[in-house]
């Protein structure tokens, strides 16, 4: 029992009392934020910067996923003007076979063509 008493003892804990805030009043009193890792140029800046100039193998693959982006973009637009044709067309030639089936057809044409022979 006596071990399990200082385990629990030799535990540290995070205290976040009125210690962490220190200073809080005179950070906002020059226009920063009260808690230092709240905002500001530490948390809100990436954590990298390039060195120069980007090399020319960086260059050119920039270069080529902007040539194929353009590419997919124009085999999309392709593809959907394609697509509305394709589709006008089959409603086009439904139109045309409803009229056909709807056209008026003569009311002796079956009485006029002579009968089979019998």
């Amino acid at each position: 029992m006596a071990a399990l008493a200082t385990v629990l003892f030799s535990v540290r804990r995070l205290h976040c009392g009125a210690a962490a805030w220190a200073g809080s009043q005179w950070r906002l009193q020059q226009g920063l934020a009260a808690n230092p890792s709240g905002y500001g140029p530490l948390t809100d800046l990436p954590d990298w910067s390039y060195a120069g100039e980007p090399l020319k193998s960086q260059m050119l693959s920039t270069l080529f996923s902007c040539l194929f982006q353009r590419r997919v973009v124009l085999l999309s637009q392709e593809m959907d003007t394609g697509l509305q044709a394709w589709q006008l067309r089959q409603q086009k030639l439904q139109e045309e076979q409803r009229k056909k089936e709807n056209a008026l057809k003569s009311k002796g044409a079956s009485l006029k063509s002579p009968l089979p022979s019998q």
